[in-house]
């Protein structure tokens, strides 16, 4: 039996649930009145998760099944940090529906990223007929520093609710991402990296990246998405106010371009069902706000640039 509990007590002999129940079974053991008859203790382990608000994946449950399943003595774990009394989480698992499609982003506080998750979402559901999810990664980033959001597109209902570990499209929006954290950590063989930059070329976009990137994207056929979305931003706003938010608002338009969903719709219909999403969210602002917003979509989707996988190599020989 396993106990999880969302604390940690250390200095009592175990967490408040898993004491009361070892308690219930060792009067059930002593013939307690009004208690079921139990011959044998059962092997109690005691848990701890959401430590930290840390989130716990589908390995991590994995990992407590595996630990039922084996002959250990009776023990404290917890999962989801990294601790030596930690559960190392099973890998590899996939929690979502077949033929889902996820994403994750890795964004700077004030871009906009959460209104377009949910737009695309919006589009995702209401275009497409598809199950979604959309969530930020809310921690105490305040305005200009960075934060993550995911979104996942399905058929069917999405029972999992964590940050994703299996993913098809990064969206790297902050600059700074490679330095402070792994943008590539989970993108599946053949998944697609969007890079926000101002770079000319695609021999550019390829050297700017660290060693260890490049030999990641070499390894797994990995496709790059690159646009300078702030220069689009600039000249497409009418206020200034707006400009930064509207970079994150053609991450529409370069999602659109990178999933099979939209490639089997009509233009006309694709940018009609994303108008009405736009005019549901900025519409307070002005009609004008609407169509500048759109246009960055429209933009968006036709302006970024892809390095296909088949040519990074060359660019790789050629540094």
């Amino acid at each position: 039996v396993a106990v999880l509990e969302r604390m940690d007590d250390p200095m009592a002999e175990s967490n408040p649930l898993t004491a009361e129940f070892k308690a219930g079974l060792a009067d059930a053991m002593q013939g307690m009145p009004g208690f079921p008859a139990l011959e044998k203790m059962p092997t109690i382990h005691s848990g701890s998760y959401g430590l930290g608000s840390r989130d716990i994946t589908s390995g991590d449950i994995a990992a407590i099944y595996d630990l039922l399943e084996s002959d250990a003595a009776p023990r404290y774990f917890c999962i989801g940090i990294n601790h030596p009394t930690a559960l190392a989480p099973v890998s590899g698992l996939d929690g979502r529906p077949e033929g889902s499609f996820s994403m994750r982003g890795h964004s700077v506080g004030g871009f906009g990223s959460v209104t377009t998750n949910k737009i695309i979402a919006t589009v995702s559901a209401d275009l497409f007929g598809k199950t979604v999810q959309a969530f930020p990664k809310y921690g105490s980033e305040k305005k200009g520093l960075p934060t993550n959001f995911f979104l996942t597109i399905a058929d069917e209902r999405i029972k999992i609710h964590h940050e994703l570990d299996i993913l098809d499209f990064i969206a790297v929006q902050d600059v700074h991402a490679f330095e402070t954290s792994n943008p590539l950590k989970g993108l599946r063989e053949g998944g697609t990296i969007f890079l926000q930059s101002t770079a000319k070329t695609d021999e550019e976009v390829w050297q700017g990246l660290p060693v260890a990137a490049r030999q990641t994207i070499l390894e797994n056929n990995i496709r790059i998405l690159y646009l300078d979305t702030a220069k689009i931003a600039r000249e497409v706003s009418s206020s200034v106010d707006l400009i930064v938010r509207m970079q994150g608002i053609i991450l529409l338009g370069i999602f659109l371009r990178s999933t099979p969903f939209a490639s089997q719709t009509p233009e006309v219909e694709l940018y009609s069902s994303i108008e009405d999403s736009l005019r549901k969210y900025f519409g307070k602002r002005g009609e004008k706000v609407v169509q500048e917003n759109l246009t960055c979509v429209k933009r968006g989707y036709a302006e970024v640039n892809i390095i296909q996988p088949e040519d990074a190599p060359s660019m790789e020989v050629s540094a």
